[in-house]
């Protein structure tokens, strides 16, 4: 086979050879600049299209100081929230020219810092990150040293040098339960990672620092609810699960067997809130009439089951689209200090919650 009849790796000359002219006019005819006569043009898109060519884009970033990608580091891609956080930032980066290369951590920080390390030796142009460790941030603080901005998602950091882009935890766990409150219930429990949970003495302390996991934060609008309510904020209603759908399961199965069980759970997150449902149904206890249930984040599958539960809806499309255009003002030359964009969350009330069995009603 011949030169100009491979099909892969063509190279700029291999185009301008195929098409009948210069090296210097092919690559003013695909990149777009410089004077090219019609004909010209032509000839080298369609001897392009024939090779297969593909530009190098690494020399083109050398030349033009952009490679037009986004890094994103996301913690789990498998939940249904970081799914929908990726869709929303390659929307918003697609709807500006940019291309999106996407990392998976599994919470891992030294996953992370690999990550990170290989997308700015890659030359992206800036990172979107939700932070395995919010208080580890000296890569990303490297990062931005290096001249690529860093936007982080979901979690805030320990450092004031990165803008962010959250939901009000705390305020949205603490709706969660005032409204379980209001159903008459008492004794409401949090299913909480136990790597980041914090006692009840920890929660009386004093608010929750910066740098924290957005779980923390939601166990801390869960005791500011339960007091508000002169509800005691205990140990006992503090349900800690080493991550994971059957840890949770067997975390929950462990205070339901309890003699005094909670008759309500606030769940953390959509792993947190498969493993209670499949220790309240295994149980043979009903959803509400014997435990109600409320989870975080409003993925498809929450409208399937039966009954549907009632959760705490974020904007997760919007969260990725928001980090995305805030990235995107940074590489475009925006100065200033760093910002928290704050989006609302909202209380989608469906029918797995319910006033308390008639031996706490």
């Amino acid at each position: 086979m011949g030169r100009l009849d491979r099909t892969d790796h063509a190279t700029l000359t291999d185009v301008a050879r195929a098409a009948g002219v210069s090296r210097a006019t092919a690559a003013r005819a695909l990149g777009g600049y410089g004077s090219v006569s019609a004909d010209a043009r032509q000839r080298v898109e369609a001897a392009a299209a024939q090779l297969r060519y593909q530009p190098n884009e690494l020399a083109r970033s050398m030349i033009t100081g952009t490679t037009g990608t986004l890094g994103v580091v996301i913690s789990d891609i498998e939940l249904g929230f970081f799914a929908q956080a990726v869709r929303g930032i390659a929307d918003a980066a697609n709807a500006e020219g940019f291309e999106v290369i996407v990392a998976n951590t599994d919470e891992d920080p030294v996953k992370e810092r690999a990550a990170v390390r290989v997308l700015v030796s890659k030359r992206v142009d800036g990172l979107i990150v939700v932070p395995a460790a919010p208080a580890e941030t000296a890569h990303l603080e490297d990062a931005l040293d290096r001249g690529v901005p860093v936007v982080l998602l979901d979690r805030g950091s320990a450092s004031p040098r990165f803008d962010t882009v959250v939901v009000d935890n705390e305020r949205a766990a603490r709706k969660a339960v005032s409204f379980l409150v209001g159903l008459g219930h008492r004794r409401i429990a949090i299913l909480v990672d136990g790597a980041t949970a914090r006692s009840a003495a920890e929660l009386r302390a004093g608010p929750v620092p910066r740098g924290v996991m957005t779980s923390t934060l939601r166990q801390a609008g869960w005791a500011g609810a339960l007091r508000a309510a002169r509800i005691p904020v205990t140990d006992a209603l503090i349900r800690r699960s080493m991550y994971g759908r059957q840890q949770a399961r067997e975390a929950t199965s462990a205070a339901l067997a309890e003699a005094d069980p909670p008759t309500a759970f606030l769940t953390t997150d959509e792993i947190m809130t498969l493993g209670a449902m499949d220790a309240i149904l295994g149980a043979g206890l009903r959803i509400p009439e014997d435990v109600s249930l409320v989870g975080f984040d409003d993925v498809p599958w929450t409208t399937l089951v039966r009954p549907p539960l009632t959760v705490v809806a974020q904007p997760v499309h919007e969260l990725g689209a928001t980090a995305t255009q805030r990235v995107l003002e940074r590489i475009a030359g925006a100065d200033g200090p760093p910002e928290e964009t704050v989006l609302k969350t909202s209380l989608v009330q469906r029918g797995s919650t319910g006033p308390p069995p008639a031996r706490e009603a």
